[in-house]
């Protein structure tokens, strides 16, 4: 005898039959999985099969039964009801019986929409997505670390800053935890960690918010090639492992269809300069000039042919934060890179050495407008000790988005924040 619980996703009735798709909880292995139950009016009392007719969309059930092989049902197996053990009814209609919403509605139900199998998959290979990648950097020796989030420095530019009152001083919501991370290697040598960052940007495209998930990390003594290195060979590792995992890859493959990009994933990844990506934009007949920052447009049109993950590198050190490293032999050009993935995705890491020259910094600091008595700490880590180091950024939710091949990045995250929306749960 089996006890089963969860929420009823869909309800057909023939006869003296009615067949339940359930969405179970409780153990594991049911999650993001649809189990078929089906209640008999000869097998079970007459007042509990009288009450499972009335149980709407969203009723949460608890039953006892066995499981019986049925080759048409979802995952081969189906309960078979003895007994209705408890329930609670949901009040009908549910807001979400149609088979269409508009993106608009379904954000405005959120709460709801966020339920279905379809979600429930996305978690839970996110879940995974982030576990591998920590796996990853644990065995290679990194520490993980827990920076604030409520900070009183800009890591980015000023545009794009969400401004609090901390007790009546200026505070903001962190966009990156990096310079935090920084100082942390001079306590462990090699640190990550998973933060929210905010970015008060006004964009409109499909693979911005406001609010996302970043992991970051940063090392003593890691120079420009060793940060690609720990970037691409950690990314590899973390989509071998979730396509190891038998229900990962099946879900995976009905979101992309095609999987011979991830099957055949492996670092190195190729690498450009920024230049000769100017140049293959060019030849494309894209209206840009050296010196423009990449946005999603020609990053779209680079990344769209390509069938693995790369980087662009050695970017203008004018559209750059001031923490990059200038190149030594041309100190218009610097120490960053952008992974980008592939298929028109775009971006999804930022990285590179940093600037450990402490009168370059300074001048940097206050080229992008910030007052350096304001970063008198993250100057000091250059005073005191100083050494190279390197680290990135890596945004789960445009890995993901990639990984699933996603038409929107609010399908990432379970409670999007996005600059065209005002009203939010």
């Amino acid at each position: 005898m089996v006890t089963l619980s969860g929420w009823i996703y869909k309800k057909r009735e023939f006869g003296k039959k009615i067949f339940v798709d359930l969405r179970a909880m409780g153990n594991r292995e049911y999650l993001g999985r649809i189990i078929q139950v089906v209640f008999e009016a000869s097998r079970m009392d007459t007042e509990e099969f009288k009450t499972v007719k009335k149980l709407g969309q969203e009723s949460f059930i608890v039953v006892s039964g066995e499981f019986v092989e049925n080759v048409r049902a979802p995952g081969g197996v189906e309960l078979h009801v003895d007994k209705l053990i408890s329930y609670y009814l949901a009040e009908k209609p549910y807001p979400l019986a149609k088979k269409k919403h508009s993106p608009d509605f379904l954000l405005d139900v959120r709460h709801l929409t966020i339920r279905s199998p379809r979600y429930q998959r996305i978690w839970l290979i996110r879940e995974a997505l982030v576990d591998y990648l920590r796996e990853w950097y644990k065995k290679d020796g990194w520490i993980e670390v827990y920076p604030p989030i409520l900070t009183f420095t800009a890591c980015e530019g000023g545009a794009t800053l969400f401004v609090l009152d901390y007790f009546g001083q200026e505070g903001y919501l962190s966009q990156s935890a990096q310079l935090y991370l920084e100082v942390m290697i001079y306590s462990l040598g090699k640190v990550f960690s998973l933060t929210p960052s905010f970015r008060a940007e006004k964009s409109r495209t499909r693979r911005h918010l406001t609010e996302y998930w970043h992991f970051e990390a940063e090392a003593a003594m890691y120079r420009f090639e060793d940060i690609l290195k720990a970037q691409e060979e950690s990314l590899a590792y973390a989509i071998r492992k979730l396509l190891e995992n038998d229900r990962f890859y099946e879900w995976i493959k009905e979101f992309r269809g095609d999987m011979d990009i991830l099957n055949n994933i492996k670092a190195p990844f190729p690498r450009i300069t920024y230049d000769e990506a100017i140049q293959i934009l060019q030849t494309k007949g894209i209206n840009i000039e050296w010196g423009e920052d990449l946005g999603a447009d020609e990053e779209r049109i680079l990344s769209e042919e390509m069938e693995t993950p790369f980087f662009i590198t050695l970017y203008p050190t004018e559209v750059k934060a001031f923490y990059v490293k200038a190149y030594e032999e041309d100190e218009k050009r610097c120490y960053s890179a952008d992974m980008m993935a592939p298929e028109g995705y775009g971006e999804i890491t930022t990285g590179g050495e940093r600037e450990d020259r402490i009168d370059v910094l300074i001048e940097r600091i206050k080229r992008e407008g910030f007052d350096p008595q304001n970063y008198f700490w993250y100057l000091d880590i250059r005073k005191y000790g100083s050494v190279p180091h390197s680290g990135f950024g890596l945004g789960i939710e445009r890995t993901l988005m990639w990984i699933l091949k996603l038409d929107h990045i609010r399908e990432t995250i379970p409670f999007p924040r996005l600059a065209r929306r005002k009203t939010l749960i």
